[in-house]
């Protein structure tokens, strides 16, 4: 197995979303904002290569929203799905298969393009297998006031009209004839049914954490992001996380930490806290 780090372009979120009823004065230290409030994320992705299959794990914003829709969110920056896709040494119609986490935008909005003439939309991975859940798609195309600006209709239907996509049963484990070295942890706080992978890599367990650890400065457990849907449940989740992730050495790789790719957690007498971050590249 190899895995190559994707990364697809930063954009800008609101301090305050991002951390919930954590004051700025605290979440600042990790997080600086902008004057109008506004923090820096990642839109980073994983490929992993596994015999004769080529998985994506989520595709970050994409390009075809208008430049309104853009506008919110102050996207900038060099790198672009396809551009780092390539600069690994693939070509988009190599990709098998696409895991997308959830299908918040921000996780799924670059699998689907505009088609040549802007009539329609088209998988941007034309040979590749779309992986979501049957409870996170239902939740998605019938979505709640709370999310429904997150749950883009265009991001997500075309996967389905397109004819690639298939769903993963919420057994913990991923399909052993596909990928026999990613399980699944399914979480309910943020969305519902967010699929967490753990990937069996050079000894270590390499877990992708999408939306339940956003970045190190929220590793302390109180601090949940105000996006999430049910954040006492994301307190549950999260705390049997950390302790497990810190007891078993887990590698965290950190889908929208703008600074640190990866990092490792250990208990301490306040809980769980970081032991240290690195890039992914030094495993």
């Amino acid at each position: 197995m190899k895995i190559h780090v994707i990364e697809t372009g930063l954009f800008k979120l609101d301090g305050g979303a991002m951390f919930g009823v954590v004051p700025k004065t605290l979440w600042q230290k990790t997080n600086p904002s902008d004057e109008n409030n506004m923090c820096t994320w990642a839109l980073r992705c994983l490929l992993i290569e596994d015999g004769k299959r080529l998985m994506l794990v989520d595709t970050g914003i994409g390009d075809k929203q208008s430049e309104k829709f853009f506008s919110h969110y102050h996207l900038q920056g060099n790198d672009t799905l396809i551009g780092s896709i390539r600069k690994a040494g693939f070509h988009e119609d190599d990709i098998t298969d696409v895991m997308l986490t959830h299908l918040h935008f921000d996780h799924c909005g670059g699998a689907i393009a505009w088609n040549s003439k802007k009539d329609g939309y088209r998988p941007v991975f034309k040979n590749a297998i779309y992986w979501s859940n049957a409870a996170h798609w239902q939740w998605a195309t019938e979505p709640n006031a709370r999310e429904k600006a997150s749950f883009l209709a265009e991001n997500i239907l075309p996967i389905q009209e397109s004819g690639q996509l298939k769903f993963v049963e919420r057994t913990g484990s991923f399909s052993k004839d596909v990928f026999p070295n990613i399980d699944l942890l399914f979480v309910d706080g943020h969305t519902d049914s967010m699929m967490i992978p753990h990937i069996k890599y050079k000894g270590k367990t390499i877990v992708f954490m999408a939306d339940l650890l956003p970045s190190v400065g929220h590793i302390p457990l109180p601090y949940v992001m105000g996006y999430d849907t049910r954040p006492l449940i994301t307190l549950e989740e999260k705390g049997a996380f950390l302790d497990t992730a810190a007891t078993a050495n887990f590698v965290l790789f950190l889908e929208h930490d703008s600074v640190n790719e990866c990092c490792t957690l250990q208990h301490t007498e306040k809980g769980v806290r970081l032991a240290e971050t690195f890039a992914f590249s030094s495993l």
